[in-house]
């Protein structure tokens, strides 16, 4: 699903066919987890195909590399230059772009001297789908911020979310929420979490999150349109029951739940203020204003 033969990836400078692009088994970022990626969005728009706050999402792949000790010596320019000329090589627009900055061979723990640029591209729809989602709390937390850069996109960090994705599912809901190591709602394995009640939005503060781009947006949209937004630890009890939740992610975008714990959420999904900055992103990402329909 990912490439076919004729699917061009970037690789340490290089174009080739991805069914072609090889790299070591002697990893450290195979056999420990010390690498840094992104995942990011093109669109279609009326100004031709648009990746979606790149410089952003670049600006975020430098931090987590030097988080990790890796040298990324490409620049954020650099990097959008690639991306764009990966979509067109691959005749893409709408698309998920997966920058990977992986690390050489070493079986020791200390960081490489080698430096490994791989960037690849698919048709991708809404990771988490486009029906409303039975979501559980995971008996996974996440991980304490003073055990890793939690803020950090690292390679390693995803086990965490494997384990959790898959619970959720092995027991019949969508997805997990996952609490932090006090026992708040911290985020989903993919996405950082929302829930409103009585008219306002609320979301965790970061410092044991990742630091969601789309999470960002969503708070951004929430001021201008005017939407009451409180960043606050809260218990799984404030959530249950609650007038609607939602996931946001550049993979998920935004992801309405039907219920947590099997108990569904009081309003209509179409009837939340979080259906109406789904409205509101969804617009803004194909570069349309998202202030033209009232909210209600």
């Amino acid at each position: 699903m990912y490439f076919n033969k004729d699917t061009q990836v970037y690789l340490n400078g290089q174009w080739t066919k991805a069914a072609e692009a090889t790299t070591g088994l002697y990893t450290q970022t195979m056999h420990y987890g010390s690498g840094v990626f992104e995942g990011i969005r093109s669109y279609a728009t009326d100004e031709g195909t648009q990746i979606f706050k790149a410089e952003e999402h670049f600006e975020r792949l430098k931090y987590s590399a030097g988080k990790m000790h890796i040298d990324l010596d490409l620049t954020i320019d650099q990097m959008v230059e690639i991306s764009y000329e990966l979509l067109d090589r691959n005749q893409l627009s709408d698309a998920y772009i997966r920058p990977l900055i992986y690390t050489g061979a070493n079986m020791a723990l200390m960081p490489t001297e080698e430096v490994n640029i791989f960037f690849c591209a698919w048709k991708w729809g809404r990771y988490l789908g486009e029906k409303l989602l039975d979501v559980m709390i995971s008996s996974y937390q996440r991980p304490n911020p003073k055990s890793c850069y939690v803020e950090a996109k690292v390679v390693g960090h995803y086990t965490n979310s494997i384990l959790a994705t898959t619970e959720a599912k092995q027991k019949g809901f969508d997805e997990a929420l996952l609490l932090d190591m006090n026992g708040y709602v911290a985020e989903g394995p993919g996405a950082n979490f929302f829930y409103e009640n009585k008219g306002k939005i609320y979301t965790c503060p970061k410092g044991g999150i990742l630091s969601g781009i789309t999470r960002d947006t969503i708070l951004e949209l929430a001021q201008a349109l005017e939407i009451p937004v409180e960043e606050r630890f809260f218990k799984p009890e404030e959530v249950k029951g609650a007038d609607g939740a939602f996931f946001t992610g550049t993979a998920a975008e935004v992801a309405g739940l039907r219920s947590l714990d099997g108990e569904s959420f009081k309003m209509d999904w179409e009837d939340t203020l979080g259906h109406q900055l789904s409205m509101a992103y969804n617009r803004l990402v194909i570069g349309k204003t998202y202030n033209d329909f009232s909210l209600v």
